[in-house]
C-alpha cells in the first residue's frame, strides 16, 4: 500500500513529542508490512526475535558509538562474544577475524575487499595505498546463479560485475565442477572465487569439497556468500550439506536471516585477520592504535555506528546452541512439508529439491503457466492471510516461499499451502 500524502517531505511546524509519535503511527498505518509475523514467507527475511527487539531498544537508549573498545568496553565485549559464538556455532576456523556489518551485502563486500588486498599484496601491489589503476589482474569466478549481493560487492570493490567469469551451474544452481575446472584453467593469476551456501531460489549449496582444493592449488581466495545457508552448519544432522565449506578464506552471513536479529545485522568472517584489518581499518591521531586486540573499526567500513551486535548477543544468549539448532532444523523440515503438500495438488509443482528452507512453486507449464503463477500469487497476497513473494527459476515465474521466521510452525506452513492451493483452484476455475 502506498504511504499517505503526509510523507511528501514538507517541513512542518514544531509538535509535542507525544503528538509526533502518535501522528507517525497513524500515518504509517496500512503502509508498513507485517514482516515479523509467522505468515510472512517472502524475501528470506528473519522476523526480528522479541528478545533482539528488546535489546535493540537498549542500544538506542544507550546511544553508544560502538567504534572503539576504549569508550564502549561493554559493547565491544558483547560484540566480540557474538563473533566468537557464531564462528564456533558454524564450525569455522577458531581465531578467524570477524566484523559486524549492516547485512549480507556489506559482509560480502568486506570479504571481497579482504581478498583483493591479499591477492594483490601477493603480487607486490598495495591496493590501499595505490588503488586499482595499473594494478595486476585479479581473475574472478562466480556461479551463474549467484545472488546479486556478491555481484554488488565486486562492483563496490572496484573489480566490476560484468568482467567476471561466470561458471555454468546445474538444475539446482550449484557450480558444475567440470565447468569450474575449465574456467580455472583459463586464469593466468591467482583467482578470487565466489561460491554460495544457499541459492536464493533453491537453497542449494555449491560443492565446496570439490571446488576449494582446486583454488588452493592456484593460491587463490575463496569467498562464500552464506547469508542464510551457512546456518545449516550449526545443525549436526544437516552440516554435511556444506561439506568442505570451512576450507574457504572468507564467509558472509546475515544475522537477520536465520538468527532473526532486527535489521542492521550482518557478519563477515575471514580466516586470516591481517587482510581484513589491512583493508578495513582507518587510522587517525585521535583514534586508538591498531593492535592484536579485536577492535570494531578494524573489521568494518565504519568509524561511527550503533551497537548493532547487542541484539544478536541477546538472541544467542536466549536461544543457546540448542535453540539455534532447533530453529534451523525445524524450518528445513517445514520447507519439506510445504513441498510435499503443494506438489500433491494437480497443476502445481515444486521446481527444486528441498536443500534447506526455500521452496520454488510454479503453476502449469511454460508461458501459460507463468501467467497463472502470477495470478495465483497476486490472489494469495491480496487475501492477506499469508505472504510469499515472486521469483524466477528454471526459466519460470515462481512463487517463492522462504521458511525462516523464528515463530513459524506446522500450522503456519499448512496455511500457506492451503492458500496457494485454494488460489490455484480459484484461478483455474475463473480464467481471465
Amino acid at each position: 500500500m502506498r504511504p499517505r500524502a503526509v510523507f511528501s517531505g514538507r517541513f512542518l511546524k514544531p509538535e509535542r513529542p507525544k503528538t509526533t509519535i502518535t501522528q507517525i503511527l497513524r500515518d504509517a498505518s496500512g503502509a508498513v508490512h507485517s514482516m515479523a509475523n509467522p505468515s510472512f514467507f517472502g524475501y528470506v527475511l528473519g522476523a526480528s526475535h522479541p528478545v533482539g527487539v528488546a535489546a535493540d531498544m537498549l542500544v538506542s537508549a544507550w546511544g553508544q558509538n560502538a567504534g572503539s573498545s576504549f569508550e564502549t568496553p561493554a559493547i565491544t565485549g558483547m560484540e566480540r562474544a557474538v563473533c566468537n559464538w557464531v564462528i564456533d556455532l558454524l564450525s569455522l576456523p577458531s581465531g578467524s577475524g570477524a566484523g559486524l556489518v549492516t547485512g549480507g551485502t556489506v559482509a560480502n563486500m568486506v570479504g571481497v575487499m579482504a581478498a583483493r588486498h591479499k591477492l594483490l599484496a601477493a603480487q607486490g601491489w598495495d591496493v590501499e595505498a595505490d588503488g586499482l589503476f595499473g594494478a595486476p589482474e585479479i581473475p574472478v569466478l562466480i556461479g551463474q546463479d549467484a545472488h546479486s549481493a556478491p555481484f554488488a560487492a565486486l562492483r563496490y570493490a572496484g573489480l566490476g560485475a560484468a568482467r567476471v567469469r561466470v561458471v555454468e551451474t546445474d538444475g539446482e544452481g550449484r557450480v558444475l565442477p567440470d565447468a569450474f575446472r575449465k574456467a580455472l584453467d583459463a586464469t593466468d593469476a591467482p583467482p578470487l572465487v565466489v561460491l554460495q551456501a544457499g541459492q536464493i531460489n533453491t537453497g542449494a549449496f555449491d560443492p565446496f569439497m570439490d571446488l576449494i582444493p582446486l583454488v588452493r592449488e592456484r593460491q587463490g581466495w575463496v569467498h562464500v556468500d552464506g547469508a542464510f545457508g551457512l546456518w545449516l552448519a550449526a545443525v549436526p544432522e544437516l552440516e554435511h550439506r556444506l561439506a568442505g565449506v570451512r576450507e574457504a578464506d572468507s564467509w558472509a552471513v546475515d544475522l537477520h536471516k536465520w538468527l532473526n536479529a532486527p535489521f542492521d545485522a550482518g557478519m563477515v568472517i575471514v580466516r586470516d585477520r591481517e587482510p581484513l584489518v589491512a583493508s578495513m581499518s582507518a587510522r587517525g591521531a585521535y583514534l586508538p592504535d591498531t593492535t592484536d586486540h579485536w577492535e570494531p573499526t578494524d573489521s568494518t567500513p565504519e568509524l561511527s555506528r550503533r551497537a548493532r551486535g547487542v541484539p544478536s548477543y541477546a538472541i544467542l544468549r536466549h536461544l543457546g546452541v540448542s535453540g539455534v539448532r532447533e530453529m534451523v532444523a525445524r524450518h528445513c523440515r517445514l520447507a519439506k512439508r510445504i513441498a510435499a503438500t503443494v506438489s500433491a495438488e494437480p497443476g502445481l509443482c515444486v521446481l527444486n529439491e528441498i536443500h534447506s528452507n526455500q521452496v520454488a512453486i510454479a503453476c502449469g507449464n511454460a508461458q501459460d503457466g507463468d501467467a497463472l503463477t502470477a495470478r495465483v500469487l497476486k490472489r494469495v497476497q491480496q487475501r492477506g492471510k499469508v505472504y510469499p513473494t515472486h521469483g524466477e527459476w528454471a526459466g519460470r515465474q515462481i512463487i517463492r516461499a522462504s521458511v525462516i521466521g523464528y515463530a513459524m510452525t506446522d500450522a503456519d506452513v499448512d496455511l500457506l499451502s492451503a492458500e496457494i492451493i485454494d488460489a490455484h483452484r480459484w484461478c483455474t476455475d475463473n480464467p481471465e
